[in-house]
Order: C-alpha cells, then structure tokens, then sequence
C-alpha cells in the first residue's frame, strides 16, 4: 500500500482508539437506518398480501431515489473534516450548511417528479392490479419526506466531519422508535391502513431532521457561521457530489445486473441470491463503518497539513479491515447452519445457497480492505478518480456476469464474478493510494 514507516505502538493505540470512537456508533446508525423498512413491512403485512406487496414496490423506488443522493452526506463529510483539521469550525459549518441547502433543493426536485409519476412509476416495476394502487398511495405520501430524508443524510455529513457519530446514533434510534410508535399507531388506532404507514414514516423523518437541523444551527450560532443559502457553496457541493453519484449509480448498476442473472437461472438460485445478498449487504453495514471513519479522520488530517498522520491512519484502517473480513468470513463459515435454515426451510434453496456463500466469505478480507481504501479516497475528496474506478468495474463485471447463464455454474459461479468485481476495486483503490496522489494537504483540496 503506501510506503511509509510503521507508526509506533502509541501511535497505533490512538488511531484504534478514534477508529473505534467513530466506527461503533456509525454502526449503530447504519443499521438502525435499514429497520424503518423491517418495522414497516412488519406492520403492513397484517393489513393483507396485496398490502405488502405494494409496500415493496414503494419502499424500492424510495430506496432507489433515496441512496442515489448519498454522496450528500460522504462528500458533505470529506469537505467538513478538511476544515476542521485546519481549525476552522465556522467555514466547516459553512461548508455543512451548503450540503444541507442542496438536499433541500434536491427534494423538492425529487418531489415534482414523484408526486405526478407515481403511477407511472409503480407500473414500470411491475406491480400487480391489486397492489399497484396501495403502491401508489405509500409511493406519494412517502415522497413527500424525501426532503427530510435528505437533510438528514447531509446533516449526518456534517456532524461525522465534526468528528461525531454518536449524534446520529441516537437520533436514528429514536427515529426508529418513533417511526414503529407511530407506524402502529397510525395503521390500526386510526384505522388509516397503508396510508398510516407511510405517515408515520413522513413524521419520523421530518423530526430526524429537525433534530438535525437544531444541533447543526446551535453549532453555527456558536462559531458565527452564517446560515443563510449560498449560491456559490450550493452550486461547489453540487460539483463535488457529481463524480460520487456517478461512482454510486455504477455500484447500483453491478447490484441490479447481479439481481438480474440471478434471476434468469431460476426462481431457486433468485430465492437464494437475495439471502446471500441480505447477508452481504449487513457486512457490508459494519464496514462501511470502518469506511465512515476513515472519511471523517483522513479529511481532519489533511485539513491539518499532516500527510503523515493521515498515511498512518491509513495503515492501521486497512489492517481493521483485513482483520474485519477475516472474521466476519469466518462466522459466515462457522454460523452457517445455524442461521440458513433461519432464512428458508427448501433443501434445494439451501444446496444452492451454500455453495456461494462459501465463496462469500472468502472474498469478505478483500471487501474489508476495498471498504476501507474506498473511505480513505472519499476523506481525502478523491471522487474523481472513485467514479473513473467504478466504472472501470462496472464494465469489468458486466460482460462476465451476463456470461454465467450461458457458461453454467449457476449461482456460485455469479458469486465469483461478484468477487471479480471487489478484486478489481480492490486493485484500482491500491493503485491509488499507493501513488500518494490523493494526499492533497490544506483545508480545500
């Protein structure tokens, strides 16, 4: 990776000791995040199948329309770090403020579109008769908290710049209580069905962001950071989240291409492609964590002019990540009859599963580490070279995993294309940070 020197064990101890700080509690938020859907689908299922099959299709295109803007919140974290590593805390409020303005903006866009589509919308993803109308209902009263929702990812940007994590633990938890309180509330005590639902959803986002927004604005009055819109500040967040949407619509594009095939081989390798890809997907939870805090501790050591520091932390955050994968490889490994028969009782399913999971959790030490390396390059406000290297993976992986139906090798042979694909972002974020060309000192990069 990076040739430097081996730091010194006191060295080591406090990049472990803010690596933990930050990551634990990241953690926590980003699972709680995924919960609101679990607690709704819970609730709605009672209501009746054509209930929750509406609710899926709903709760996709908001996913979707939601994750497509997450740079609001790694690139809002990148550009707030630097600034806080220069010891300016009033220009890193500043510059948190913009990324709160522009999902602001953002949502309202997405709002215009949703609201008349909704139909349109629900019908292209192929809802049924049945389902298609309660689809539409969740779809538009939902989006009118994708606002929210924004504001809530950009502010989370701000304070894990702010070297904060634990704010947005405990607001996502108590979003998650609330959204559960009100949810049931809603859909049986005021007999408002699946309307209720995405009401409640509305509500539980709408006082996250005002949470949000009420620390983010003490910060600003504290430090004399002006709140007020700023054309110029907009418009450079716009600019530098351009090349992380393009990274994260070319991760989409490899996850719905894998879906895709999957599908084609049969309703049991699909069944048994989502169990893996919902395991994959919590793994992938808990290093994000990691990569979280590496955006948040890079950017703070490159505001402050200590290229070594962040090449030091750098280090250490790949070794977490190895050891990461490693274990995390071998739980799949070691819990694995203990948590299949969890997910699905058909022995075909399962002798289909298998197989490909092993293969999973060979590839989770290189996931660790391409995590890891993906949160250094955000922290050091790397995104262009992150979207030119995605989508050199995206064409990588493409071709080979559109071949598996032809070649055979059913599922397991899709999971080793999936594993391809993480070598070769493996390869293109070594190459990258072993150049040293992301280290780009000063409070702007």
């Amino acid at each position: 990776m990076i040739q430097a020197p081996a730091p010194p064990p006191s060295s080591r101890r406090r990049h472990d000791r803010e690596i933990i700080s930050l990551a634990v509690p990241a953690f926590g938020a980003l699972v709680a995040e995924p919960l609101f859907v679990m607690v709704d689908s819970a609730i709605v299922g009672h209501l009746g199948t054509p209930q929750l099959a509406g609710l899926a299709v709903a709760a996709a295109l908001l996913t979707t329309a939601v994750s497509i803007f997450v740079f609001l919140a790694y690139a809002t974290t990148a550009a707030v770090a630097r600034r806080v590593g220069a010891g300016d805390l009033a220009s890193a409020i500043r510059q948190g403020m913009d990324g709160i303005w522009l999902a602001l903006l953002l949502g309202v866009v997405v709002i215009a579109v949703a609201l008349p589509t909704a139909p349109w919308l629900v019908d292209v993803f192929g809802a049924s008769d049945t389902a298609a109308p309660y689809a539409t209902t969740y779809l538009r009263i939902s989006s009118l908290g994708i606002p929210a929702m924004l504001v809530v990812m950009a502010a989370t940007g701000v304070l894990r710049g702010l070297q904060d994590t634990r704010t947005p633990l405990y607001v996502a938890v108590g979003g998650f209580a609330a959204n559960g309180a009100l949810n049931a509330g809603l859909v049986y005590g005021a007999g408002l069905g699946i309307a209720g639902s995405a009401w409640g959803t509305v509500i539980a986002q709408v006082s996250m962001a005002a949470a949000y927004l009420i620390v983010v604005v003490r910060g600003a009055r504290r430090h004399g950071a002006s709140l007020r819109p700023d054309a110029a500040g907009i418009r450079a967040s716009a600019q530098a989240g351009v090349p992380l949407l393009v990274r994260t619509l070319s991760l989409r594009a490899v996850l719905l291409i894998a879906t895709a095939v999957a599908a084609r081989l049969g309703d049991t390798e699909i069944a048994a492609h989502q169990i893996i890809l919902s395991l994959w997907s919590l793994m992938a939870f808990a290093l994000d964590a990691i990569a979280i805090a590496g955006q948040a501790i890079i950017g703070r050591y490159l505001g402050a002019d200590d290229a070594t520091g962040a090449r030091e932390a750098c280090r250490r955050m790949v070794q977490w990540g190895i050891v990461s994968g490693v274990v995390f490889g071998a739980l799949i490994v070691l819990a694995r009859p203990l948590f299949v028969p969890l997910f699905t009782g058909d022995r075909s399913v399962q002798d289909t599963l298998v197989p490909a999971l092993l293969v999973v959790a060979l590839s989770q030490p290189i996931a660790g580490v391409v995590f890891v390396l993906d949160g250094v390059l955000m922290g050091a406000g790397d995104g262009p070279y992150l979207a030119w290297a995605m989508l050199v993976t995206l064409v990588v992986f493409a071709p080979v995993a559109l071949l598996v139906p032809v070649i055979g090798g059913g599922l397991t042979a899709l999971w080793w294309a999936m594993t391809l694909m993480m070598v070769v972002r493996l390869v293109t974020l070594w190459l990258r940070t072993r150049s040293g060309k992301w280290i780009v000192t000063g409070a702007t990069r």
